[in-house]
């Protein structure tokens, strides 16, 4: 049975799956927590998420064109700085993304009761549901789920392009007054919780393998993805705060907390009561979007880790049907549905978000130790713009936004990293001798010293 993937995503289907995971909780769930936190500088907040971003996004778009195979972050990291950091990596960005597909299916719960009066253990039976469809589209072929991930996309854009737009002619100034009155902190503190939003636009690297050309089709579908997402944050949240008594933002959630349907709050004012049911129609369609396109890509961590034999071999195979990664997949959405079923998935979105944040700062690391090493393998048709000072910035602009997401979320991130560690050196150790980029940089100093002792 063969092991190789198919390259059949061209640059709009690339584009649409990075978005796609970027669609979602974003939009639809987190403005008004942000809101809290930030008051209506929530605004700044997202933009201020996306710049810390986009180090890590010029990073992944020029290690793609030179790694161009299935794995995106463990791949850039262990062919950087070696198995044990590529172990963590991997199982940690796995995780992370798996929860945030959860999170969103167990999201769209709130959009959904706008629609229907449902139980609470009904949502959870659609979301289940949901998810099982997701994991079957998945196995059955990434064309077939790049196509619908494409058509969902473009549905969803043109119906927040349309959002904003008519919103514009109802939208409260006063809304705006007090514009920073919660300080440079809160703007930091609400970039850390919405920063999850934007951490779905390297996710495509994750499925390289399977893209057209990929030397022009990757970054090109990083850096258009990012561009039109965080126009579109800017524009929707501006909108969410404009449109909305920020009383009915913060307190009209769960028990009195932000509200998990900000989209919606302010529709009824657009569209009327058709308007409501027309937003919880497009969250639904966007998070469960944002659902696929995560297991898309959160799939071929175990894939690549197989290959690297750091995880056990059946999760390399390949379906010789379908030409995806069967197994993978299946572990996949079986986690999915256990953290549904089982999990307050609510909570460990933020232990999500914290590794998240931690690992987009070691993908600009990994890019400087390519380079600095200079090792013959590493070719990359594109190279990211104001290197080093570029990575550097993103480097340490994640490590600040990770101090303000509180202790919880940062014992989670550590946790998983020592779990990563606890495996590689259970199971990955003993069948690998390979060394980074790092170990180049290493044994040059190493030999630079003994000629000068010499």
């Amino acid at each position: 049975m063969k092991n190789d993937l198919e390259r059949d995503l061209g640059l709009y289907a690339t584009v649409t799956i990075s978005m796609g995971a970027m669609i979602g909780s974003g939009i639809f769930v987190l403005p008004a927590l942000g809101l809290k936190k930030a008051g209506p500088a929530v605004i700044l907040a997202y933009i201020l998420a996306g710049l810390v971003v986009l180090p890590a996004a010029l990073s992944k778009a020029e290690m793609a064109t030179a790694m161009p195979e299935s794995g995106g972050t463990y791949l850039y990291i262990d062919r950087a700085m070696g198995p044990l950091a590529g172990t963590i990596a991997g199982i940690g960005a796995w995780f992370s993304l798996v929860f945030k597909s959860s999170f969103a299916l167990v999201g769209l719960g709130a959009y959904l009761l706008l629609l229907i009066p449902i139980s609470d253990g009904l949502i959870k039976i659609v979301a289940l549901g949901l998810a099982a469809l997701i994991v079957v589209l998945n196995i059955v072929g990434t064309e077939q789920s790049g196509k619908a991930q494409s058509i969902i996309v473009t549905a969803v854009v043109f119906a927040l392009a349309a959002y904003v737009l008519n919103s514009g002619f109802i939208i409260e100034p006063t809304r705006f007054q007090g514009f920073t009155a919660k300080g440079a902190d809160g703007i930091v503190t609400a970039a850390a919780f919405v920063f999850v939003s934007y951490a779905g636009v390297t996710k495509i690297a994750s499925v390289a393998e399977e893209i057209e050309n990929p030397d022009r089709n990757l970054p090109l579908g990083i850096l258009i993805s990012m561009g039109v997402m965080m126009l579109l944050y800017t524009l929707v949240v501006a909108v969410v705060v404009g449109l909305n008594d920020p009383n009915v933002l913060t307190t009209s959630g769960p028990n009195g907390g932000p509200s998990l349907t900000p989209m919606a709050d302010g529709a009824d004012q657009l569209l009327g009561g058709f308007g409501v049911v027309a937003i919880a129609l497009i969250a639904i369609l966007a998070l469960t979007s944002m659902a696929n396109a995560g297991v898309l890509a959160s799939s071929r961590f175990p894939l690549a880790m197989s290959r690297d034999s750091l995880a056990p071999t059946q999760l390399a195979t390949v379906s010789k049907r379908f030409s995806t990664p069967r197994n993978s997949i299946l572990l996949t959405g079986g986690l999915l549905l256990a953290l549904i079923a089982f999990v307050p998935v609510v909570e460990l979105a933020k232990l999500a978000s914290a590794f998240q944040i931690l690992v987009f700062s070691f993908v600009n690391v990994a890019l400087i130790v390519f380079r600095t090493s200079e090792v013959d393998s590493y070719q990359p048709s594109f190279k990211s713009p104001g290197y080093p000072y570029v990575q550097f910035a993103g480097f340490f602009g994640g490590l600040a936004l990770l101090t303000q997401m509180g202790m919880f979320p940062i014992l989670g991130a550590a946790g998983i990293i020592v779990g990563g560690i606890g495996w590689y050196l259970i199971y990955g150790r003993s069948r690998t001798d390979r060394e980074g980029a790092l170990g180049v940089i290493l044994e040059k100093q190493q030999d630079g010293e003994v000629a000068s002792s010499d």
